[in-house]
């Protein structure tokens, strides 16, 4: 998607150790217009998959999975990373490691809004590791559900996330594929 790239290379900003910051229009500050059109490309994509549900983590895959979600008229479900008092006391939970935060995060989803025999699409802000990915897809096996497929807004190639899912036969598109981020370059992959 020429318009992601493009924000990438104006605002995106390489802080080293793999890391891409794009805080200004996806992750901290979102650019509604921006996910818009991306929730349109995953539709478009992902329209003879034919998901019964979106599922995301929380925080920064809810909005490209929302616009995706309202694009495809599909309920969206995303993973809490702490476990509010209003969940029942039997939930889906998983412990996957997060690169931007250093440390093993929780991801949990109360069983009664992803159940048996769903047809799962998983939609996130990035594929690097794929280890986020990897917790949201034992999620969805623990609820009985199948992963129909898997769509990031940035994927870093030179990470291993695309060929682990890919392994598992998981379809996986990405709308801006990254496969550099050295020298402070950012490079797409054609």
């Amino acid at each position: 998607m020429e318009q992601l790239k493009e924000r990438i290379l104006a605002e995106g900003i390489n802080i080293g150790n793999g890391i891409l910051k794009v805080d200004g229009f996806i992750n901290h500050q979102v650019d509604p217009v921006l996910i818009n059109e991306a929730g349109k490309e995953f539709a478009r994509i992902f329209k003879d998959y034919t998901p019964t549900k979106i599922l995301t983590a929380e925080i920064s895959g809810i909005a490209p999975a929302l616009l995706t979600g309202l694009h495809m008229n599909l309920p969206v479900v995303f993973a809490r990373k702490h476990k509010p008092i209003t969940m029942p006391d039997q939930v889906l939970l998983t412990l996957t490691p997060s690169h931007t935060k250093g440390r093993t995060v929780e991801l949990i989803i109360s069983p009664e809004y992803l159940g048996k025999d769903e047809r799962v699409l998983i939609i996130d802000d990035f594929l690097a590791s794929g280890m986020t990915i990897l917790g949201l897809i034992r999620l969805a096996e623990a609820a009985g559900s199948t992963v129909v497929g898997v769509g990031a807004l940035i994927e870093k190639t030179f990470e291993e996330g695309r060929q682990l899912l890919e392994k598992m036969n998981i379809p996986v598109h990405s709308l801006a594929r990254i496969k550099s981020m050295e020298n402070d370059k950012i490079l797409f992959q054609s």
